[in-house]
């Protein structure tokens, strides 16, 4: 039997299992209301930056240094998982060496004009964020080398054998680019960035100040109890953590007397359905069909998304990367397998304990 072949009984589980991807409270993106209450929430300066001490420390010093020589900084390159504070700190730069700052992003410039129209608006010594800035166009990026290394642009005017390149000289500015997919630069783009960093997943502690920076911010009520609560399920990720305080908040008022504790938490996010883990429906969902449709695997990715009601490419890069991270799940060349720890956080016993065969069995395995 190919286990990639889509089945009956995988398709009718599709939509008992899980509802659209995209109202999932744990995303780690940012929408409207997320972006609104980030700008109230975001530290002002390295001292009220919670987490990522390397990169503090490391980006304190180049900040510093350019200060003392009177200079711009260096440009930056600030790498990771969406919702980690890489616009965040790019505003720090800015305040910190009291210039302005420009946002952009790379989907946003498909043309190298694009580009030259930003470039040729900046102040001495602007910040320039640069978001997602592996997702440029190429003729935009090879523009960029030029801009960032020697501060100039070639403007081309006209076209065919009368087009002439004029140069552009451009006033000292610090480009501060961020990627989640560092992989994807190209070298010599990489290589002209004088400072490079890379976020890491915040770990419990950490997030928990987190959620009581934000708490008093917000003029909420909340005990340690309940903002470890919230801190646990929240992807190692401040984002998700201040989204979950907003919600716990909500039910808090509503059903409560508007003081979060770790009882409070707990039965608000279970009205959310995010579990004590982070996982919410879209996890579970891929969970329960690997383990109780699939016998705990291999499986294909493709019979796998079919059985969650969701595309190929949702389950691969919105579901998979955290479930492989919690070590629920680990990706084989013979299809996806969930691990003991999948079966133990489901309260399921594997086939094999249980007396019969399971999927692995049938292959020999």
């Amino acid at each position: 039997m190919n286990w990639d072949d889509t089945t009956d009984e995988a398709a009718d589980a599709a939509e008992r299992l899980v509802g659209p991807a995209a109202e999932r409270l744990v995303d780690s993106g940012a929408d409207g209301e997320d972006q609104a209450v980030e700008a109230a929430l975001r530290p002002k300066d390295l001292g009220e930056f919670i987490g990522q001490e390397k990169v503090r420390e490391q980006l304190d010093l180049v900040l510093r240094a350019a200060r003392a020589r009177g200079a711009t900084a260096d440009h930056v390159l600030l790498s990771g998982a969406p919702g980690l504070g890489k616009t965040t700190l790019s505003m720090i730069i800015a305040a910190e060496m009291g210039a302005p700052i420009r946002i952009t992003s790379g989907p946003a410039i498909q043309h190298a004009g694009d580009l030259a129209a930003i470039l040729s608006s900046l102040q001495e010594g602007e910040v320039l964020f640069l978001d997602e800035i592996h997702r440029m166009s190429r003729p935009a990026e090879e523009m960029l080398y030029m801009a960032m290394e020697d501060f100039r642009v070639d403007v081309i005017v006209g076209k065919g054998p009368g087009a002439t390149a004029i140069p552009l000289e451009l006033p000292p500015f610090t480009l501060v680019g961020a990627t989640t997919r560092a992989g994807l630069l190209p070298p010599p783009l990489r290589d002209r960035f004088g400072f490079t960093a890379h976020m890491e997943f915040y770990e419990p502690a950490e997030l928990e100040r987190v959620v009581h920076r934000s708490a008093t911010l917000l003029d909420v009520e909340i005990d340690p109890d309940g903002a470890a609560e919230i801190a646990g399920r929240s992807r190692g990720t401040p984002r998700i953590a201040n989204r979950l305080l907003r919600r716990v908040r909500d039910y808090a008022q509503v059903k409560a007397d508007g003081v979060i504790d770790r009882g409070i938490a707990g039965a608000a996010l279970a009205v959310y359905e995010v579990d004590e883990r982070g996982l919410d429906r879209l996890d579970r969902a891929v969970l329960e069909a690997l383990l109780k449709l699939f016998s705990g695997g291999p499986v294909g990715l493709s019979t796998l998304a079919v059985a969650v009601g969701e595309e190929r490419e949702t389950v691969e890069e919105v579901a998979e990367p955290f479930l492989v991270r919690e070590g629920l799940l680990a990706r084989t060349p013979r299809g996806r397998v969930a691990t003991p720890a999948a079966w133990a956080h489901l309260g399921l016993v594997p086939p094999r304990q249980a007396g019969g065969k399971g999927q692995q069995d049938l292959f020999g395995a």
